[in-house]
């Protein structure tokens, strides 16, 4: 057990080394032309926006340049005006709203699923958990994986007596907004002890920085669980979950489930928890998505250029590049969602004047 700890946190140093490196040269780059657009924030979105942003850059000649630092690291960061936009997975809660002091809009850009991920040397089956077995492991109360409540769930799947070593995320990160949202509505004990946010005081385990430091961490570690997005799971060839909805089917995290949850009507604002969802097919850790940006536009000495090429880029991606939201498993836009985000995206003024015409 104390060899399985040394080794993963000398992976989830590492991590932390590479990753603090790279956001310190990114952030130096902020004097650009109007034509590089400077964003940062979600991990979680990382893999379809790196594919957006390359064709957009193909088609237009706009350069993105897109740090991956999480959610939290991301409205920091516009916080203080160093990027364009922020992404996150969760909206801005009361204390970073007023940090920013002016109004921002949520545009949404896709859902995508939350994965209970784990490495379980001789295990390929899609293990099931019920929303409270996950809370529990999490709140450290199960602790190996041949638990009774484990293998009750998993009858006929030889499960080994490994110790069950926790990768959450150690950054801000929008990813645990969406998934600590879940546990504070399953479990009244987490939502007592622990609550939801970006950054929680988790209760057990070893953190790591971005969906990419979980992934690694839990791949790297025999008897590591942890929780990323889709994507992330399957990138890394990770085993994942089923998790039991609030209507009793066991749900395997896909397009088609986290479909089922995110087919609701939004708010003007956007801003909406998606989880353990009321949908009878729909994945319970389920969530959108947003690029935040300021409504006024005109700030930093900032050009009307600079300004429409921003609300463009946004544009173009809640349009033309949804086609690039299925390839990489995240869940398109629905037609009332992009709707809000149009209407969103049409307030946004330069100078009191909208932007897009």
């Amino acid at each position: 057990m104390k060899r399985l700890f040394k080794k993963a946190k000398q992976y989830i140093a590492a991590v932390a080394l590479i990753a603090t490196a790279t956001t310190g040269i990114q952030s130096k780059v902020f004097a650009q032309d109007d034509k590089t657009i400077l964003g940062a924030g979600s991990s979680f979105i990382n893999p379809l926006f790196s594919k957006m942003f390359y064709e957009y850059n193909a088609k237009t000649g706009i350069q993105v340049n897109y740090q991956s630092i999480g959610s939290g690291g991301g409205i920091l960061q516009l916080t203080n005006k160093t990027v364009d936009f922020g992404a996150s997975d969760g909206p801005l809660n009361e204390e970073q709203t007023s940090k920013i002091g002016v109004p921002a809009l949520h545009i949404p850009m896709a859902s995508g699923a939350v994965v209970i991920t784990y490495n379980l040397p001789g295990v390929n089956a899609n293990l099931k958990f019920t929303p409270d077995v996950i809370a529990d492991i999490f709140l450290g109360k199960i602790t190996k994986w041949n638990d009774a409540r484990i293998t009750g769930l998993n009858k006929g799947v030889s499960i080994p007596a490994f110790p069950i070593l926790i990768a959450h995320r150690s950054d801000g990160s929008g990813t645990t907004a969406i998934f600590t949202n879940y546990l504070s509505k399953v479990s009244p004990e987490w939502s007592t002890k622990v609550g939801a946010g970006g950054s929680v005081n988790w209760p057990a385990g070893l953190g790591g920085k971005g969906s990419e430091g979980v992934a690694g961490l839990v791949k790297q570690t025999p008897g590591a669980l942890g929780y990323v997005e889709l994507i992330y799971a399957l990138q890394n060839k990770i085993s994942y979950a089923q998790v039991r909805n609030k209507k009793g089917k066991f749900i395997l995290p896909s397009l088609v489930s986290v479909s089922a949850a995110s087919n609701i009507k939004l708010p003007d604002d956007s801003k909406v928890f998606i989880t353990d969802t009321d949908a009878p097919d729909g994945y319970p850790i389920s969530g959108f998505t947003w690029v935040i940006i300021y409504k006024e536009q005109n700030y930093n000495n900032r050009s009307t250029q600079r300004a429409q090429n921003l609300l463009q880029l946004l544009w173009w991606n809640i349009h033309e590049g949804q086609q690039y939201t299925t390839p990489l498993n995240y869940s398109p836009l629905s037609k009332g969602a992009l709707l809000v985000a149009e209407k969103i995206l049409k307030s946004a003024t330069y100078n009191g004047q909208p932007i897009l015409k």
